[in-house]
């Protein structure tokens, strides 16, 4: 069964991959397959869509206030799932769902799980689920309904728990670039190489991206220096929320990043 974000980094050539990151919902309800049909055609390699949830205890303020904005619009997994039920129909780029393991618990995991299989959803990343806890309870669903689960590292994490959370993924590791929330663009994100160098030398098998902070594109070059590619989230977000067209908005952004 395909899996389309691990055909992405099968692909030995491809590097400086790009993960854009929006909150579903946000700037519209409707908004969800415009956003990734127009950061396809842009050139986007990855695409991480945020379901939203009231507590996002990982989110600086600009994707709190877009998971705000995204409720009251009335985005719900639910909804999401039925705006995503003809995306494969319309584009085959990796999609990742991103939130937090309280609205997948209430949904249901094994529902959940089984519903992105059906719509085309290639990993998962939920920041707040313990490692212990998805390998004793729910690998064996997301292995069955053919999903990466992405976990996230700090420059904290110790060698041992690197080892294991790579021992149990097959999508990609996620590098938190520095003990900070989404959003800082106080250039520590791609300061520590202290930290990416002792990552790239343990020789973990699965490749690595490079998160938070990466706001421009000299964050981005540099994050790519140390890692397979680089994730942007709060950047894109306020990007979003110009008053320009949704096509523009995107379209200048990504550009920005990319030449």
């Amino acid at each position: 069964m395909k899996n389309r974000l691990q055909e992405l980094f099968a692909e030995k050539q491809q590097e400086g991959l790009l993960s854009v990151y929006f909150t579903a919902g946000y700037p519209n309800l409707n908004d969800t397959e415009s956003i990734i049909l127009e950061l396809e055609k842009n050139g986007v390699d990855l695409i991480e869509v945020g379901m939203p949830f009231s507590d996002p205890l990982a989110d600086g303020p600009t994707i709190q206030q877009s998971s705000e904005v995204a409720i009251r619009n009335g985005m719900t997994i639910p909804l999401l799932f039925e705006q995503l039920r003809n995306i494969r129909e319309k584009t085959q780029i990796p999609l990742v769902l991103m939130g937090y393991l309280n609205p997948v618990m209430q949904y249901g995991v094994e529902r959940f799980c089984q519903k992105c299989k059906e719509v085309g959803i290639d990993g998962i990343i939920l920041p707040d689920l313990p490692l212990a806890d998805y390998v004793r309870e729910f690998k064996s669903i997301f292995e069955e309904n053919n999903l990466s689960k992405v976990f996230l590292i700090t420059p904290q994490t110790p060698e041992q728990r690197i080892r294991e959370i790579d021992s149990h993924t097959n999508g990609f590791v996620y590098m938190v670039s520095s003990a900070s929330t989404t959003g800082s663009t106080n250039g520590k994100a791609v300061a520590n190489t202290d930290y990416f160098q002792r990552v790239a030398q343990m020789g973990i098998q699965n490749p690595a991206m490079i998160g938070f902070g990466i706001h421009n594109r000299d964050t981005f070059v540099q994050a790519c220096n140390h890692a397979r590619g680089a994730i942007i989230g709060s950047a894109f977000i306020k990007a979003l929320g110009q008053e320009r067209s949704l096509q523009q908005n995107i379209q200048s952004f990504i550009h920005s990043l990319r030449n």
